[in-house]
């Protein structure tokens, strides 16, 4: 959870680089609240039409996270050591969104590249840091 929370305090930040946990976890955490507001759009009745599983809560909040994962995604891409424009790959028809998959699910270059300096590298350090004050 506190993946997730950390992608929507950086809201519309695409500088930097995001580390694959914080991305598949505010990407997991996102879908479950998804399926839950689609599911309280049907138990409240507010689907726009009864073929549309989904309503006015999901609208909104789909709305509300569309630019925070853009930007993790954007982060995560850089964190490869690839431009945030790779996402326009998903637009070739299966093999585009094969593609996108392997490359979220790639391990970040290791210490520094163009976009910045490692995060996993920055939080090993840091506990590190914390641990011998301890």
């Amino acid at each position: 959870m506190k993946w997730y929370l950390k992608v929507l305090k950086q809201y519309a930040d695409f500088d930097g680089r995001a580390r694959r946990t914080e991305y598949w976890m505010y990407l997991l955490f996102n879908m479950i609240f998804a399926i839950i507001a689609a599911v309280l759009d049907n138990i409240l009745g507010l689907k726009f039409t009864p073929e549309i599983p989904y309503g006015y809560i999901y609208l909104l909040y789909a709305l509300a996270t569309f630019i925070p994962g853009l930007a993790v995604f954007v982060r995560r891409m850089h964190d490869i050591d690839k431009s945030g424009w790779w996402f326009f790959i998903a637009f070739i028809p299966i093999i585009g969104g094969i593609w996108l998959l392997i490359l979220c699910a790639t391990e970040g270059t290791p210490g520094r590249n163009q976009y910045g300096v490692n995060p996993k590298e920055n939080f090993n350090e840091i506990n590190e840091i914390g641990k011998k004050d301890i």
